[in-house]
């Protein structure tokens, strides 16, 4: 209690510092991101962990309980925790990019991009982005990264106006949506989305570090935009255990 009766609140701009166990948590994420605990590879037991950062098996625990939460490890029984794939959370009732779904969970990610092409396309390309024979798109081929590990092959297809603006931006440190958003001004409003699984053809083995022939799981999206005009027209490949899907289903 101040002297002047009222409580003793930060004074304003004064930056609180986070629980012991946020700041554990955190170190325990970045040596997994940074491979320092590699996927499969059990933890430090309670007590070491404890021992090492100097606080209480609870705060260890809550800590833990944080990386359990967010995908970064499991709990098994007579193991103690074993770090996880990474792998991404991909909530089908939301539209959302790549990186905004690793951001949730506290994850940085960016690209690499293979290429951009401008060309004529598929037809199955051309009947979703609802464009006249004899048009042409840009294509952007990308491989999507988080904690240094390649996620999925993602190849997009845009209508000539959208993609040669997005070839000129920063798509390697971006989200597309972001860009189109934020940059392009264009709001986007729903999209389309189908799974299946297939074979891994050679390019995408290539860039995702799977052989010829693995059984892949490929995301097909058709992203419109608040006018309901088809903007972005993908394929995502990925090895099946990078993805963990969710989805609220209402009863009626």
């Amino acid at each position: 209690m101040r002297s002047d009766g009222r409580r003793g609140n930060p004074e304003p701009g004064f930056a609180r510092r986070p629980p012991k166990y946020t700041l554990i948590g955190s170190t325990l994420r970045d040596r997994i991101l940074t491979g320092h605990y590699r996927p499969e590879m059990q933890l430090p037991s309670e007590s070491a962990l404890q021992a090492e950062f100097g606080v209480s098996r609870v705060t260890i625990r809550l800590a833990l309980d944080v990386l359990r939460r967010t995908g970064f490890v499991e709990s098994r029984q007579g193991k103690g925790y074993l770090v996880q794939p990474m792998r991404a959370l991909h909530d089908l009732g939301r539209l959302r990019g790549f990186g905004e779904i690793m951001a949730a969970v506290g994850v940085e990610a960016h690209s690499i991009v293979v290429d951009i092409v401008e060309g004529p396309p598929s037809t199955e390309v051309l009947r979703a982005l609802h464009l006249d024979r004899g048009a042409e798109v840009v294509t952007i081929r990308r491989v999507r990264m988080a904690g240094g590990v390649p996620l999925s092959f993602d190849v997009s297809h845009f209508p000539v106006d959208i993609g040669r603006q997005l070839a000129k931006l920063d798509l390697a440190r971006s989200d597309i949506f972001v860009l189109i958003e934020d940059v392009l001004d264009v709001g986007l409003g729903f999209a389309d989305l189908t799974l299946d699984v297939g074979a891994a053809d050679d390019d995408a083995a290539a860039h995702i570090d799977v052989r010829k022939g693995e059984p892949l799981l490929r995301i097909t999206r058709l992203t419109y935009d608040i006018k309901r005009r088809p903007i972005d027209f993908e394929y995502l490949f990925a090895r099946p255990g990078a993805f963990k899907f969710g989805v609220r289903v209402p009863r009626g």
